[in-house]
């Protein structure tokens, strides 16, 4: 089995800055795209930021200059540098992979289980 376990989210100022990290762990063979998205309360889940395993990056076109996505292929961990937050930032962020599992060909879509990012004001 596949999980994706995130850790870094909390309650912090506008300004500040937090980073979140999510790895991958169990029986993988191959990960393809990582990412993070975002839920905020009323609100669709949204796209925050993708990085492929080449490092191809992809952000929210109202994130780029702030947010700044990374990974560690050989941990199966993804980062997410959050700098100058601000309140609407707040929501619950979810950590996504395209995993192939061992002994499978085929790849996969698995999720963690949030955390929660809160900026206030």
């Amino acid at each position: 089995q596949v999980q994706l376990v995130e850790s870094g989210g909390g309650l912090v100022q506008a300004g500040e800055s937090l980073r979140l990290s999510c790895a991958a762990s169990g029986s993988i063979f191959s990960i393809n795209v990582m990412g993070w998205y975002r839920q905020a309360p009323g609100k669709q889940r949204e796209l925050v930021a993708a990085i492929t395993s080449d490092g191809i990056t992809n952000y929210a076109d109202s994130l780029k200059g702030r947010f700044t996505i990374s990974r560690d292929n050989a941990k199966n961990t993804v980062y997410l540098q959050m700098n100058s937050l601000k309140p609407e930032d707040t929501a619950v962020y979810y950590c996504n992979a395209a995993v192939q599992p061992m002994y499978t060909s085929r790849f996969y879509d698995y999720w963690g289980q949030g955390t929660q990012v809160t900026v206030s004001s």
